[in-house]
């Protein structure tokens, strides 16, 4: 199975959430697609290197009447050098049913960490998202819980009544990945969301991806875990049901 398959990604609106592998989905799947439009509610390090172009603009619907290669990336200005500065949620959801296959949306940050959980104001969806993946990295599995590895750890703590410091678990992870409070936060309410874990780059790493993805399944109403190593031709390593 193809990476734009596992996620259900074809004609609609993505948003990836949480931590370990956002923008790195969101660049795979803008290099599958034939037209895709990559975009963020958040702020986005500079990604031009990943898409054709990146058009910065505050009509960001009229902007796509002219393209005519593809990939694209939107956003409304360059905050710094070293990266943009998102859209509003309602101006995103107004792309849907433009002239793209694809929409690709970074709702949130985590400041490259392996696990987050989000604080009150996040994520932030477009209301009219088709698919939301919330992420997290096998490679949390054995980790401290620290600022070093994890955003916002003293939310994991109360999601997974884990202590500061503490070693992370593949329960833990999961807790995250299915929770209200954590990957499945606000989620619109026609949206599917499909949980991914990401950095499966080993036997040892599958074999905890896999303990992750079938408590995910256990809690949580999402059709099935897709494990994944981005840094691999094909990103699958498997999608668990």
């Amino acid at each position: 199975m193809n990476l734009v398959a596992a996620l259900s990604v074809e004609s609609s609106m993505l948003c990836v959430v949480g931590a370990g592998g956002k923008k790195s989905t969101l660049y795979a799947l803008a290099d599958h697609l034939d037209r895709a439009v990559v975009t963020a509610t958040v702020r986005i390090p500079i990604f031009d290197e990943h898409v054709n172009s990146v058009l910065v603009t505050d009509s960001p619907r009229k902007a796509l009447e002219s393209v005519s290669e593809w990939s694209v990336g939107l956003v409304p200005e360059q905050e710094r050098p070293d990266r943009y500065r998102g859209y509003d949620p309602e101006t995103v959801a107004s792309l849907k049913g433009c002239d793209a296959d694809s929409i690709l949306v970074k709702a949130d940050g985590a400041r490259t960490r392996l696990l987050k959980a989000p604080n009150e104001r996040e994520p932030q969806l477009p209301a009219n998202a088709d698919i939301v993946v919330p992420i997290a990295s096998a490679r949390a599995v054995g980790k401290p819980l620290t600022e070093k590895f994890v955003h916002r750890p003293e939310r994991v703590a109360e999601l997974t009544d884990r202590r500061i410091g503490e070693e992370i678990r593949a329960p833990d992870v999961a807790t995250v990945l299915a929770s209200t409070r954590g990957g499945m936060k606000d989620i619109p309410g026609d949206a599917t969301v499909i949980p991914a874990v990401n950095m499966v780059d080993d036997d040892g790493l599958e074999t905890i991806g896999r303990e992750i993805a079938e408590i995910v399944l256990a809690e949580a109403d999402v059709p099935r875990v897709v494990l994944t190593q981005m840094t691999a031709q094909n990103p699958v390593v498997a999608a668990v049901k």
